[in-house]
């Protein structure tokens, strides 16, 4: 157990921002403050860890946040963090403002600064935030659930116009290398075809797909296309229309709009339950550590391992989308 009287906590949000950041900003400021540990924010990720961009943070800065997308810290990468010199320049600074420990609140990527960061030394607790859900150790992070209902509500939207017309819509999602938003949308949606990096598909079989949907009588069709599927999405829909399978195609591009948003309460809850897990290790001494979700309750796991390991689980959801979608 450290000495928390004397404690100085910091804490950045770093790489692509998730509902829920702050609602685990918000968690980890009241939790160290609680047990009379000073806080500081740390601005704009590693980048700003390297600059200095601290300021000291109490119980009023964090009020009226817990709603609030983005992150009121923001966040930026850091080609310089990245580098062995960037690392003692962002450690100097932490020694200079009496910094005991951090808490970093991010995606892998993030996770992997956070450990570079624990095997110099420095006390370190990482958050997983990634609308991506591709973090290993953990069954879900903090941001994933008001992504897919975001995209959800846009789908449904959508599926009112596409039945009005008879039209096929194509939909795409993020996911450069993860499939998974894509596959659980096509599920809760309703989807008739979901296409993600992780399976490879041709033309033809998804125009033979949409083809026998409208042969069944159904009155539109519903294709979600993750960001990093093997066909882009508006080369898909000209090819489609070309080949004359029944329904005329539209495309809709979500883009950054599943990050923004306010929290889902999942989204907030597990936030609180991580921000608040992540203080109560760091004053326990630990170190090198995510905090993740098993189930309903909070584990630990070795940065290491996180930094190690990828996590994709969109296969196993695949053939469920698939059969549903008959």
């Amino acid at each position: 157990m450290v000495e928390i009287g004397n404690f100085t906590l910091g804490v950045l949000t770093s790489g692509g921002d998730a509902p829920g950041m702050n609602a685990a900003i918000r968690a980890v400021a009241r939790t160290a403050l609680a047990n009379n540990a000073k806080l500081i924010g740390v601005t704009n990720g590693f980048e700003g860890l390297v600059n200095g961009e601290f300021r000291l943070m109490g119980a009023r800065d964090v009020g009226g946040i817990l709603q609030r997308g983005g992150t009121i810290l923001q966040t930026r990468r850091s080609k310089r963090f990245a580098e062995a010199k960037g690392q003692r320049e962002a450690i100097r600074r932490m020694n200079e403002a009496g910094m005991n420990g951090l808490i970093v609140i991010g995606g892998d990527g993030s996770l992997r600064g956070a450990h570079a960061l624990a095997q110099q030394g420095i006390k370190v607790v990482g958050i997983p935030a990634s609308i991506d859900n591709d973090i290993w150790g953990t069954d879900m992070s903090i941001g994933v659930d008001t992504a897919l209902n975001t995209i959800m509500e846009a789908v449904d939207k959508l599926r009112d116009t596409a039945s009005s017309h008879s039209r096929a819509f194509l939909i795409e999602t993020m996911g450069r290398n993860s499939g998974y938003l894509a596959v659980m949308a096509g599920i809760v949606c309703g989807a008739e075809i979901v296409l993600m990096p992780e399976v490879s598909v041709t033309v033809e079989e998804i125009a033979q797909l949409v083809e026998d949907a409208y042969r069944r009588g159904k009155t539109h069709a519903i294709i979600i296309v993750a960001e990093g599927a093997n066909i882009r999405t508006t080369d898909l829909a000209r090819i489609i229309d070309e080949m004359d399978v029944g329904f005329k195609t539209r495309v809709t591009i979500l883009g950054h709009i599943q990050r923004g948003g306010r929290p889902t309460a999942l989204d907030r809850l597990i936030a609180a339950s991580l921000g608040v897990k992540a203080v109560e290790a760091i004053l326990e001494g630990q170190t090198d550590i995510m905090i993740g979700m098993k189930g309903l309750g909070v584990t630990t796991v070795p940065l290491a391992d996180v930094s190690e390991h990828s996590r994709s689980n969109a296969l196993d959801y695949y053939e469920m989308a698939k059969t549903l979608a008959r």
